[in-house]
């Protein structure tokens, strides 16, 4: 206590709490791809939608089924608030997660179905979910049960909810004292990074009608081709087929079409699962939005017009979600490292002080 008693003012003025909890950063086991969208202050869209005045990250792809069983075998030993549903084994077209154990010591494994199933994005996850998995990544990955620390605040005060009206992004998260560096994207962010391309129009700016920077409907075809998505054109992207087999699994690698990015470069914004955004500052209830269109769809739920408020609560076999993150806060651990120099820092000049 001595050290952190005589350490320089700069360290103090940051809390002892906030210092000694930055510097307990656990090894990460996700790490997440982003892309940066700049043109701060692009004009919305005809339909109202994709106006934003700040540079933000978000991630190049979904979330991954990998990296939410990552999450399961960090913080649902004990699954007190549903982050898993069996569906995410049964359901042959999209599994990728079994579930063993029992309650205190439960395990997660990803799935072999039709090849592994680990960079395919997860699906039925509901907005509350999202908002927990949001929360352990912006409280750097914690293990053990689900509480304030780990899931349940964070990007979002979920507090022990699971249904009834979605809460606002916390401004600070309480566990670092710093803006979350992880959230569920707006529905302005999500539309903007998926559609938006400041070279359109002769360089003012405009938005595309799908997320494979294309006003003509995609093709389906896997690998790199341009403006290809997965979904149906008649015929399964997967399969190449128009025969539905209900234990095939249909979700392709995440950016598996590698040609046919936004003008941002993020990847599956049209086509593979719908994903989750927040309603924030256009909807107050129980709902979250959904967009993009997913592998069974017809090109016409893919397009930039097409959106949906389903309940939060509902686990939805189509959706997954990305995350995003601001541009210019570090992640928690930047600052555990930034905090360590300092205290080290703090520690010699108390030594030399003491010597002289």
């Amino acid at each position: 206590m001595m050290l952190v008693a005589r350490l320089p003012r700069v360290v103090l003025s940051l809390g002892m709490a906030a210092l000694l909890g930055l510097l307990a950063v656990p090894a990460r086991a996700v790490t997440i791809d982003w892309v940066t969208v700049g043109n701060l202050g692009n004009a919305a869209d005809t339909t109202g939608y994709g106006a934003v005045n700040y540079d933000y990250r978000i991630g190049t792809y979904e979330v991954t089924i990998s990296q939410y069983a990552e999450f399961l075998n960090a913080v649902a030993k004990t699954d007190t608030y549903n982050l898993y549903t069996g569906a995410m084994a049964s359901n042959g077209n999209i599994a990728g997660i079994v579930q063993g154990g029992s309650p205190g010591n439960i395990t997660y494994s990803v799935l072999n179905n039709a090849g592994n199933s680990g960079n395919r994005p997860i699906t039925y996850v509901n907005w509350w979910a999202v908002a927990r998995f949001a929360n352990w990544m912006a409280n750097g990955q914690p293990t053990g049960p689900q509480n304030a620390t780990t899931t349940e605040d964070g990007a979002y005060a979920v507090n022990g909810n699971n249904d009834g009206n979605v809460p606002n992004k916390n401004a600070i998260n309480p566990n670092t004292g710093l803006p979350p560096t992880f959230y569920m994207p707006t529905e302005n962010e999500w539309y903007k990074a998926a559609y938006y391309s400041p070279t359109l129009n002769a360089g003012a700016g405009g938005y595309y009608t799908f997320a494979t920077q294309s006003n003509d409907f995609p093709g389906n075809t896997v690998g790199s081709g341009t403006n290809q998505a997965n979904y149906s054109t008649g015929v399964y992207a997967v399969t190449g087929s128009a025969d539905y087999v209900e234990s095939q699994n249909y979700l392709t690698d995440v950016g598996a079409f590698s040609g046919s990015p936004s003008y941002y470069g993020t990847f599956d914004q049209s086509g593979n699962v719908y994903e989750w955004n927040d309603l924030t500052g256009t909807f107050i209830g129980n709902a979250g939005g959904v967009r993009g269109g997913n592998w069974f769809d017809i090109w016409f739920n893919l397009q930039s017009s097409r959106r949906s408020q389903p309940v939060a609560a509902n686990d939805l076999g189509y959706a997954g979600f990305r995350l995003a993150s601001p541009v210019a806060v570090p992640e928690p651990s930047t600052y555990a490292m930034a905090l360590a120099g300092l205290a080290c820092g703090g520690y010699s000049m108390w030594r030399r002080r003491k010597r002289a």
